[in-house]
């Protein structure tokens, strides 16, 4: 009667998760954005979202909570409720740098990896007047003199970039923060910096006017926007970086949950038309599983913690 009651106990909790996975979501799905409406990470989430609703008899809200760099959002999808119904779009500088710099409620021990579905990838180009106008001069010049590189940003993801590229390839640089990437663009166009950390987009658009010249791209290969424009891999520095974005939630959602949002994120991130609008927008449409997409932010972790500790902005804000 014991071993019949167990097993009874036992195919109840397994009927009973099979009818939460056929159940959710039986409501709306709010995911948390951590900026503002209008950038990049916002209006990529809302592609999610018009794609999740097309795939799927659900409703996926976009919900902005921007201040503290992407801290409040972040924590506030991390810290919700663990029921599927309040996920957060993941993005590198909330989830990797912040708790690295800190003053924020969580780690990444606390995220759940749902799934990656896009890259922004990351462009080193030369300034106007620069004494340096392609990779090899680049790298030279800076064996002797440390060039002014721009970023939007101390602490952010493009100069944690710059002065990691700088540490594999033995380099020395000076990074030169800005309020914002617009600022480091216009310091860049006005002969005011050496080089900086741009997007493709923005890369491709000024060198087409002369205005930039694209050094490296921080990937593997070369990307199509500049087929000419070589990778440090390819130049022997085994360096890549680039910004992403995802879909987290956290921790304490049961398995079916979880399961069922991971395959949700796959079917999105391979859809056609999500394809084609993601990349039209610029961004670098990169899907990875919750396994992979934890992965990278680790690695990325890793990287990070070194800049800082070199930067002695290794916990600063504790």
């Amino acid at each position: 009667m014991f071993k019949t009651a167990l097993l009874g106990a036992a195919t109840a909790a397994i009927a009973a998760t099979g009818a939460l996975a056929a159940d959710y979501p039986q409501r709306p799905i709010q995911v948390v954005v951590p900026y503002s409406a209008g950038g990049s990470t916002d209006l990529s989430m809302r592609v999610v979202a018009d794609a999740f609703e097309r795939a799927f008899d659900a409703q996926m809200v976009v919900r902005n909570q921007p201040g503290g760099g992407g801290g409040i959002g972040s924590s506030a999808a991390i810290n919700a409720r663990p029921d599927g119904y309040t996920l957060g779009a993941g993005a590198q500088g909330p989830l990797v740098i912040k708790p690295l710099i800190g003053g924020t409620d969580y780690q990444l021990d606390d995220v759940e990896f749902i799934g990656l579905y896009a890259r922004s990838l990351q462009v080193m180009v030369a300034c106007a007047d620069a004494p340096f106008a392609d990779y090899d001069a680049f790298i030279e010049y800076a064996k002797s003199d440390a060039p002014q590189v721009g970023n939007s940003g101390a602490g952010g993801a493009n100069q944690i970039s710059a002065e990691a590229f700088a540490d594999a390839a033995g380099i020395s640089i000076e990074s030169v923060p800005f309020n914002g990437s617009s600022e480091a663009r216009t310091a860049c166009i006005g002969g005011h910096i050496d080089a900086m950390v741009a997007s493709p987009a923005e890369a491709k658009a000024a060198s087409e006017a002369g205005q930039m010249t694209p050094l490296f791209v921080m990937e593997d290969e070369r990307i199509d926007l500049f087929p000419d424009t070589p990778t440090a891999v390819e130049k022997g520095v085994d360096f890549t970086w680039s910004s992403w974005k995802g879909l987290i939630g956290p921790k304490g959602m049961d398995e079916a949950t979880v399961a069922w949002l991971r395959d949700a994120v796959e079917k999105v991130a391979t859809d056609e038309e999500f394809v084609k609008t993601l990349t039209d927008m610029g961004e670098f449409v990169t899907y990875e599983n919750g396994e992979e997409f934890e992965a990278r932010a680790r690695k990325d972790m890793e990287t990070t913690k070194s800049v800082l500790k070199k930067l002695d902005m290794l916990g600063m804000n504790n």
